[in-house]
């Protein structure tokens, strides 16, 4: 099909549209040339150095001045340069706009008519589809204001790199908003499926947040804190928790080796807001085995329990903070006392302490679509009670205020 004020084509298939020229026998013009069909497959069977040339001409704009991509080609490549155009011009991927001089036409700039199906073609991105990926992603910012600084550096990162980090921060609004706590691997694992999946030079962005160090992600290694009157076996070696009067962490490379426990507890109880966490310690931990659970537990966190009620059972008293996340967090935990054949059931998350407290917050979105998917599973009953009070009054709160 021809395209259209285009002259037909001459016997080598390109097509030639004359701008401007007086009298065909002047000296002076200007004209445009292509071929009117593209032939995309044609790139296949070019030799290597024709690739690889091609490779650098497309790293930049559809329209380019042909001086440009000779002084990309270099010395060595002045007759591949004129080689590949030529082929370029053939297939249809190219328009030339030529001007006339001295009575010769010489190439001003070159068009790649066909540039994101060569991209595609050679293995690249079609940037022009990313730019319109990444300005719709970054219309839409994270929940948590925090990482707005980062956020506004995107659109002047090239489209690939711009969409990887727009993916890491979003990772990090899911992580702050569930309540996730971890290592620096838990949180590669948790964005990008392996644990060593961040770069450095990605940490190393992300760390210039002011708020970075209060969104759960730690450098160093973990350790369960907790307060109890028990005695902890480490073969014919010994640590008594019963001497702490406040709290104490242990790591968890410590408590894979944990051998047995002596002593006896009432309960288990698991706080998630580390202010309440301290203070029940300081009430509880003489009578209780008190431990702080840091928002979604890590696998870490889950891994020392359940070594730790292999060697003492006693059921669980889960306290989170009484809004949706909280929820969730609290049926996480409780996992790990039924995958041991514990009872365990909620503490201070109920609907009278949420209505006592003297401020509460509004659901967000992410709250709301979070209290959907919790409210269509088999909940205990304190928790299905205030899932249904903060569905109805479209508020929730901190367990700080109470507890």
């Amino acid at each position: 099909m021809q395209v259209e004020n285009w002259p037909a084509p001459g016997t080598d298939g390109i097509s030639v549209r004359a701008l401007d020229v007086g009298a065909t026998t002047t000296l002076r013009g200007r004209r445009l040339r292509r071929a009117m069909t593209a032939d995309i497959r044609a790139i296949a069977t070019w030799p290597a150095p024709w690739r690889d040339l091609l490779l650098r001409w497309l790293d930049g704009a559809s329209r380019r001045r042909w001086n440009t991509l000779i002084s990309q080609a270099g010395n060595a490549g002045f007759s591949i340069a004129h080689d590949l155009l030529d082929a370029l011009l053939r297939a249809g991927l190219v328009e030339t706009d030529e001007a006339r001089e001295r009575g010769r036409w010489k190439i001003q700039q070159v068009t790649f008519i066909e540039r994101a199906a060569l991209r595609s073609a050679l293995g690249l991105p079609d940037t022009e589809a990313l730019r319109a990926r990444i300005a719709r992603e970054i219309a839409m910012p994270p929940q948590d204001g925090r990482l707005m600084p980062l956020w506004a550096e995107l659109a002047d990162y090239p489209p690939v790199r711009g969409l990887e980090r727009c993916a890491l921060l979003r990772k990090i609004d899911a992580w702050i908003a569930d309540n996730r706590f971890g290592t620096r691997r838990d949180f590669a694992l948790f964005a990008r499926g392996a644990t060593k999946a961040v770069t450095g030079s990605e940490w190393k962005w992300l760390e210039t947040l002011p708020d970075f160090g209060e969104f759960g992600i730690e450098r160093h290694t973990p350790a369960l804190w907790l307060r109890a009157p028990l005695m902890l076996r480490f073969g014919d070696r010994k640590i008594d928790l019963s001497a702490i009067p406040d709290l104490i962490g242990i790591s968890p490379e410590t408590l894979k080796r944990l051998d047995g426990v002596d002593g006896d507890i009432g309960c288990w109880r698991i706080i998630e807001n580390r202010t309440s966490f301290e203070r029940a310690a300081r009430q509880h931990g003489h009578i209780d085995g008190v431990v702080w659970i840091p928002g979604f537990a890590p696998g870490w966190w889950k891994e020392s329990m359940r070594r730790i009620l292999q060697c003492k059972a006693a059921p669980a008293e889960i306290a989170c903070d009484p809004d949706p996340a909280g929820i969730n967090i609290a049926l996480d935990a409780g996992e790990v006392w039924q995958s041991c054949g514990l009872a365990w059931s909620p503490w201070k998350m109920d609907v009278r302490e949420l209505m006592q407290l003297e401020a509460r917050s509004p659901l967000s979105s992410h709250d709301k679509v979070l209290l959907e998917q919790i409210t269509t599973h088999v909940l205990p009953a304190a928790l299905r009670e205030i899932a249904n009070w903060m569905r109805a009054h479209g508020e929730k709160g901190e367990q700080e205020g109470y507890l």
